[in-house]
C-alpha cells in the first residue's frame, strides 16, 4: 500500500491548511507509540517560520499524550537533529520545516533513534494509525525545554574541524532567515573567520525570500562587492549549502562534492573509493571522477535515496547538485554548514575560484505539463528521440527524461559540450514531448 502523507522528506504542505495542528499532533502521538519504547524521549527543533511555534505545541501535545517526554530544541537546523539524538541517547526526532519552501508551508519529518529517517514502512504504519484514539489509560509524559541544544550543535562542529583554521578569512554567509541564522555565523567566528552575516533577521515571513540557496544572485554581489574570498548560502533548514566565489561565481553541489571526494580520498577517508550521486548530477563530475578513479553510484533524486545507497555500499560521501552533502563520517543526513567547513578544509587555503576538479557542462532543463507523466516510458517517438540525441552526443554529454514524483510533469534535461547544443536538444525532445503526452 502506497503512503498518501509522506513524501520523500516527511509530510509537508501549507501550514494551518493541509497541515493542522490537529494532523500534527495525530502524527506525534502515533509515531511516540511506534518508537518501540516505554517512555521516549523525543526531541523536537524547528526552523523560523511563524507555524512552527503552533506545530511545535501540537507535537508536543502528541509525544506527551503518548507517554513520552517532548524536549524543545528550538530553531535549529534539521541537521541538528541526529546529531543531538547521538549527543544525548534521545529516542526519536521531529523536525518541523518546510525546507527552500516559501514560509507558508510547513513539514514534520521524523528521525529515529539511530539518528535515520523513518523507513517507507514504518511511515506507512503511522498513517494508517492516525486515526486511532489515544491508549485508554496511558501514562501522560512531560514537556520541556532542553537547554543549550544549540550549544551542542555547534560543539559537534567544532569537534569535527578543530583543524580547521579560519583566522582572517573574509566569508560572507546567507542564512536564508532560516534555521542557520545563529548558529552558522558562529561556528565560522569560532574558527577565526571574519563574517558577513545576510539574511540572518527572520521574522517568521521572510525565510527563503529572495534569499539562500534558492535565490543566490545577492550573495554574489555581496561577494564580490566586499571582497570576501568566498561566500555561503544555505537553504530555510541548513541541510543545502551552494558557494560563490570571490568573482560571484555560483558553485553547486556537484562541485562541492567533486572536492570533497578528491580530498577525503586523498587523506584515506573515503571507503571504497565511491561517492554516490543523483540522475540530476552534471556529466562533467562523472568525467572528472572517471578520470581520478572514483566509482560514482547513481540514486534517483533525493537526499533519502543517496543515504540509502551509502549505507547499503559502506560508502562516506553522497550528495546532490541542489546542495545537500552527506558525510557519513559526521554526519546521517544532509548538513549545509558541515559541508561548507569540508569546502574549505578541502580548499586547504586555495581560492574557491581557483579550483580545476571538474569541466562542468552547460545544462539545460524543460518542465512539460502532461496528462499522464507515467506515459512517457512508452511513448516511441519520444523515446527514440532521446536515442538520437544521445548518439549524436556519443560520450559528449546526455539526455534525461525524468517524469516528477508529485507533479503532472515530465523532466527534460540536456548537457552538451555548448549551451547552444543543450538548448537546441532539450529544446526539440520537449517539444515532441509536448506534442505526444501535453495536455491539450
Amino acid at each position: 500500500m502506497a503512503r498518501k502523507l509522506f513524501g520523500t522528506d516527511g509530510v509537508r504542505g501549507v501550514a494551518g491548511d493541509f497541515l493542522t495542528a490537529e494532523l500534527a499532533l495525530k502524527l506525534a502521538r502515533a509515531a511516540t507509540l511506534r518508537s518501540g519504547r516505554e517512555r521516549p524521549r523525543v526531541l523536537i527543533v524547528r526552523d523560523t517560520r511563524e507555524s512552527g511555534e503552533m506545530l511545535q505545541a501540537a507535537v508536543a501535545a502528541g509525544v506527551s499524550s503518548a507517554g513520552g517526554e517532548a524536549l524543545l530544541g528550538g530553531v535549529l537546523p534539521t541537521p541538528a537533529a541526529p546529531l543531538l539524538l547521538a549527543r544525548h541517547g534521545l529516542d526519536m526526532a521531529v523536525v518541523l520545516s518546510a525546507s527552500h519552501n516559501p514560509y507558508r508551508d510547513n513539514g514534520i519529518k521524523f528521525f529515529a533513534g539511530d539518528g535515520y529517517k523513518l523507513s517507507d514502512e514504518l511511515e506507512l504504519q503511522i498513517e494508517q494509525a492516525l486515526e486511532e484514539p489515544a491508549p485508554a489509560g496511558a501514562e501522560i509524559g512531560r514537556v520541556r525545554e532542553l537547554h543549550g541544544a544549540g550549544e551542542d550543535y555547534l560543539r559537534e562542529l567544532h569537534t569535527r574541524f578543530a583543524g580547521l583554521d579560519l583566522n582572517g578569512l573574509e566569508v560572507a554567509l546567507d542564512c536564508a532567515n532560516g534555521a542557520t541564522y545563529r548558529v552558522g555565523p558562529e561556528i565560522f567566528r569560532r574558527l577565526g573567520a571574519n563574517v558577513t552575516a545576510l539574511a540572518c533577521e527572520p521574522d517568521g515571513r521572510n525565510i527563503n525570500e529572495a534569499c539562500g540557496s534558492t535565490h543566490v544572485a545577492a550573495l554574489g554581489e555581496a561577494v564580490r562587492g566586499g571582497g570576501h574570498s568566498i561566500g555561503f548560502a544555505f537553504d530555510g533548514d541548513g541541510d543545502r549549502v551552494l558557494a560563490v566565489d570571490s568573482s560571484g561565481e555560483v558553485v553547486d553541489g556537484d562541485e562541492l562534492m567533486a572536492l570533497a571526494a578528491l580530498h577525503l580520498r586523498d587523506s584515506g577517508r573515503l571507503p571504497g573509493n565511491g561517492v554516490v550521486v543523483t540522475v540530476m548530477t552534471n556529466y562533467g563530475f562523472h568525467t572528472a571522477m572517471a578520470q581520478e578513479g572514483v566509482e560514482v553510484h547513481v540514486t534517483s533524486v533525493g537526499d533519502r535515496y543517496v543515504l540509502e545507497e551509502l549505507r547499503a555500499k559502506g560508502l562516506t560521501l553522497g550528495g546532490e547538485q541542489s546542495g545537500h552533502l552527506i558525510e557519513m563520517g559526521f554526519n546521517s543526513t544532509g548538513d549545509g554548514i558541515a559541508g561548507a567547513l569540508l569546502t574549505l578544509e578541502a580548499l586547504a587555503g586555495a581560492q574557491l575560484s581557483q579550483r580545476r576538479v571538474m569541466h562542468r557542462l552547460p545544462q539545460r532543463l524543460v518542465n512539460v505539463r502532461v496528462r499522464d507523466r507515467d506515459a512517457v516510458a512508452h511513448a516511441e517517438a519520444v523515446q527514440e528521440a532521446v536515442k538520437l540525441a544521445e548518439a549524436e552526443l556519443a560520450g559528449r554529454g546526455r539526455v534525461l527524461l525524468r517524469p516528477s514524483g508529485t507533479e503532472p510533469l515530465v523532466r527534460v534535461m540536456a548537457e552538451a559540450p555548448t549551451d547552444a547544443e543543450a538548448q537546441e536538444i532539450c529544446a526539440r525532445i520537449a517539444a515532441l514531448v509536448e506534442a505526444e503526452l501535453g495536455v491539450a
